[in-house]
């Protein structure tokens, strides 16, 4: 044995004590519950606020009440019980199921082209909507038929056109190139918004009720809008969610995914299929609301990173919550009269959006 080498041989330090960290599990769930317990809170309050006020514990007897939990307290005017469960409750469940449609709807685009700047209205959805509704808006088709309304129906079978037509143009015997799907939905988007406004132009009647719609709002939601609009969102957050895993395998590369076992140009025609019609079932409900399928999902990545199997149902909370913040101040702001929640989300994210795209650059 070398004596001399050993006594050479510095001292190994002893390394320091590695600090205590917060163990939390991997899929986080604490944050979906937090998220779900804020939505709650913001619905109760969103509930109580008007140009009547209701105490937010009142909120909750009525809502209790109404469903059978309770029986309805004598304290608790009649007045009250018809402000928040037949006005108030229906237009919050509405913008909360369209927030979350939309949200989640951007979420799925985003991973799917790899771009986070896609939104819900990237291949169409929205101008084939606005085209729909302007038809029955200013030409001779009547807007009600056997007491059901048609503009919904319009906007979600325009819609469901404009993207219809786009993935045809795209489509390839070998594939379906990402690429070139965005840029037939922006040559489509750009030939029905021509339409739209040529209609605008040459309509006799009064565009206000059209521009109203095309801004966004969700004045005079009832029970049966919610009914209506529901099934097509929980049928596109059930197959959505199912995708959460192939999303992240999306984010490599195609060939790549390809070679771990997924069906790549089937699972992108099923993605784009459930994202569309969502979002045109939320359109057509609440008219062109924006920057909620761009801002929500981004938030999440800010704070929780971008595994999509916590990133889409936590992106459905903000955006559901960001909706139902954004008609309050839509309906009390300029109390009595509303503004349309288009331009109230539009105040909000814009500013985030341009924030986005600096914070990129410094990051490039």
């Amino acid at each position: 044995m070398n004596l001399s080498a050993i006594r050479d041989k510095p001292e190994e330090q002893p390394r320091p004590a590695a600090r205590p960290r917060l163990m939390l599990p991997s899929y986080p769930w604490w944050g979906l519950g937090g998220g779900l317990l804020a939505l709650l809170a913001i619905v109760v309050l969103a509930g109580g606020i008007g140009s009547v006020y209701v105490p937010p514990m009142s909120v909750l007897q009525i809502v209790a009440a109404k469903l059978g939990l309770i029986r309805m307290p004598d304290t608790v005017p009649w007045a009250w019980q018809t402000i928040i469960w037949e006005i108030r409750l229906p237009r919050i469940a509405l913008a909360a199921i369209v927030g979350a449609g939309l949200a989640l709807s951007g979420a799925t685009y985003q991973g799917l082209f790899r771009n986070p700047l896609a939104d819900p209205y990237l291949i169409g959805v929205a101008s084939g909507a606005g085209l729909g509704a302007t038809v029955v808006l200013l030409t001779g088709i009547p807007a009600f038929y056997s007491g059901f309304s048609l503009l919904p129906i319009a906007a979600f079978l325009g819609g469901l056109l404009a993207v219809s037509i786009s993935y045809l143009i795209a489509r390839r015997s070998g594939g379906l190139p990402l690429t070139t799907l965005i840029l037939a939905g922006v040559a489509i988007g750009s030939l029905t918004s021509a339409v739209t406004s040529l209609l605008m132009i040459r309509a006799n009647p009064d565009v206000k009720p059209l521009l109203g719609w095309l801004l966004g709002g969700l004045a005079g939601a009832d029970w049966k809008d919610v009914q209506i609009v529901l099934p097509y969102v929980v049928l596109g957050i059930i197959g959505m969610m199912a995708y959460a895993r192939v999303l992240n395998l999306f984010q490599l590369d195609e060939e790549e995914a390809r070679q771990l076992g997924v069906s790549v140009e089937r699972t992108k025609l099923i993605l784009i299929v459930l994202a569309s019609l969502t979002t045109a079932a939320a359109v057509s409900m609440s008219g062109l609301i924006g920057f909620v399928g761009l801002v929500a999902p981004h938030a999440v990545r800010l704070v929780w990173g971008h595994d999509h199997r916590f990133l889409l149902p936590m992106a459905m909370l903000v955006g559901a919550a960001f909706l139902v913040l954004a008609d309050l101040v839509a309906r009390t702001i300029v109390s009595p009269s509303e503004l349309p929640v288009g331009v109230v989300t539009a105040f909000c994210g814009a500013p985030f959006f341009l924030y986005l795209l600096q914070r990129g650059r410094r990051l490039a």
